[in-house]
C-alpha cells in the first residue's frame, strides 16, 4: 500500500511518527471489497484496526436490497471480514440521522425542482462528520476509508487529489470534505491504478467479498425508482401538471414534476413536432415542466454557493481563479473561470458551455494542471 504523498521514511505508511502497533485507525467498512481491503492491508501491516459500519436505514428493508451499501447483507460481510482478520468491529445505528440529513434533504430537493446528489450529502453530514467524531471518541489517530481519492501533505495543509485511476476517481463525491477532516482522514486505495488491483489484494487476503459486485444504486432507492421513494416520503409530490414552453403555452400534461430532470427528452408525450423538445426548467410551484429546443439547454454561467474551499489562501482573496470544473461525476474536468461573489459563493464561467446543468448538482474545482482538488460548491438556481 503506497504512503501518502509527502510522507518520509521516519513515519509509518499513514504518516505518523510511531510504529503501526501504536497507531490506532478506524476503518469505515461498508461491507464491500474496497473498505475490506483497506482493513486487511492495515491489519496485516500491524496497525491497531477497529472496523465500524453504519446502519443507515431500516434493516428489514435492507435485507431485500442486495445491490446497495450499508444494507443487512453488507453489515454481515463487514463483520465476517473483521472476524477473519481478528480485529474488533462495531455496527452503529445512524438511521435517524441519515433520514434527516440525507433522505429528507433528497426528497425536499426534488420537490424544489433540483437534482440532488445524496451520496455527497451522506459523506458530508454522516460519514465524515458523525462517524469521524466516533473515530475520535475511540482515540483513533485517523480514520481510513475505501474511497478512490488521494490525500497529500502539502506545504500549507493536507491536500486532496484525484485518484491515480481517473476512471474510478471519487473526488466529485468528496469535494465537501473540510480541511480539518482531511487532516484526519486517510485513503489507502487512491494510488491503485485499477479495480483489478483491489480485487487481487482481496484474493491475497482470502476475503470472501473479493468478487462482490460494486454497488450501483443510491442505497435507499430500490431499483433506481427515486420517484416512488419521494412519493412515499412526501404524499402528493407526484401531482400532475402542465408541460409548457418558454412563453407558457400548454403543450401537454405530465404525471408529476419529480419524474423529470433537466435535459430529459424521452417520455414527454408530446408528438407531432418537427424538432425534438427537452426539459429546460422545472417550476414546482406552478407544477410546470418547461420544455424547449436543445440550444436552450446550453449554459455558460453557473452560480454556485455553499463552497467548500481547499486552497491555501481564502477563496475571495482574488477576483478570478482559472480552474477546471466538473459538473457531472461521469465527465472529465473542463476549463472554467471562478469569480468569487463572497467567501462561499461564486459565478463559474464555463469556457465550453454545458448542456443540462441543473440546480442541486455539484460543481467541483480542480487545478488547471495536475491532480489537486480545490473543493467545490452547489449549483443553486436556473439560468
Amino acid at each position: 500500500m503506497a504512503r501518502d504523498t509527502g510522507v518520509n521514511s521516519r513515519v509509518n505508511s499513514l504518516g505518523f511518527a510511531k510504529s503501526p502497533a501504536d497507531t490506532r485507525v478506524v476503518v469505515a467498512m461498508s461491507g464491500g471489497v474496497d473498505s475490506s481491503v483497506v482493513a486487511a492491508e492495515l491489519k496485516t501491516q500491524g496497525y491497531d484496526v477497529i472496523g465500524v459500519t453504519l446502519q443507515l436505514y431500516d434493516h428489514g428493508a435492507a435485507l431485500a436490497k442486495a445491490g446497495a451499501c450499508c444494507a443487512g447483507r453488507d453489515i454481515h460481510d463487514a463483520r465476517r471480514v473483521a472476524e477473519t482478520l481478528g480485529f474488533p468491529h462495531y455496527v452503529l445505528d445512524y438511521e435517524s440521522a441519515f433520514k434527516e440529513a440525507v433522505i429528507d434533504d433528497f426528497a425536499d430537493a426534488y420537490l424544489g425542482g433540483a437534482t440532488p446528489v445524496p451520496c455527497i450529502r451522506c459523506n458530508e453530514r454522516v460519514k465524515f462528520k458523525d462517524l469521524l467524531e466516533t473515530a475520535r471518541d475511540l482515540d483513533a489517530d485517523c480514520m481510513a476509508t475505501g474511497h478512490y481519492i488521494q490525500r497529500a501533505d502539502g506545504d500549507h495543509r493536507a491536500e486532496l487529489h484525484m485518484a491515480a485511476d481517473h476512471a474510478r476517481d471519487q473526488s466529485y463525491f468528496l469535494f465537501s470534505t473540510k480541511p480539518d477532516q482531511l487532516e484526519y482522514l486517510r485513503f489507502p486505495l487512491g494510488h491503485l491504478l485499477s479495480k483489478a488491483e483491489t480485487r487481487a489484494l482481496a484474493q491475497k487476503y482470502g476475503l470472501a467479498v473479493a468478487d462482490k459486485p460494486d454497488s450501483q444504486d443510491i442505497c435507499f432507492v430500490p431499483n433506481g425508482n427515486y420517484a416512488a421513494v419521494i412519493e412515499k416520503l412526501r404524499p402528493g409530490a407526484a401531482d400532475p401538471g402542465d408541460i409548457v414552453d418558454a412563453s407558457g403555452t400548454v403543450l401537454g400534461t405530465h404525471r408529476g414534476v419529480i419524474h423529470y430532470t433537466i435535459g430529459q427528452r424521452r417520455g414527454l408525450g408530446i408528438g407531432g413536432l418537427a424538432d425534438p423538445l427537452y426539459v429546460v426548467k422545472l417550476d414546482p410551484e406552478k407544477r410546470h415542466v418547461v420544455v424547449g429546443p436543445k440550444e436552450d439547454l446550453s449554459t455558460k454561467i453557473v452560480p454556485v454557493r455553499e463552497i467548500n474551499w481547499l486552497g491555501d489562501v481564502p477563496f475571495d482573496s482574488q477576483a478570478e481563479w482559472p480552474m477546471r470544473v466538473r459538473i457531472r461525476s461521469t465527465e472529465q474536468p473542463k476549463e472554467a473561470i471562478l469569480r468569487p461573489t463572497g467567501p462561499t459563493t461564486a459565478n463559474v464561467e464555463l469556457l465550453t458551455p454545458e448542456e443540462g446543468v441543473s440546480p442541486g448538482q455539484a460543481c467541483v474545482f480542480y487545478a488547471l494542471e495536475g491532480s489537486r482538488v480545490f473543493g467545490g460548491g452547489w449549483i443553486w438556481r436556473g439560468y
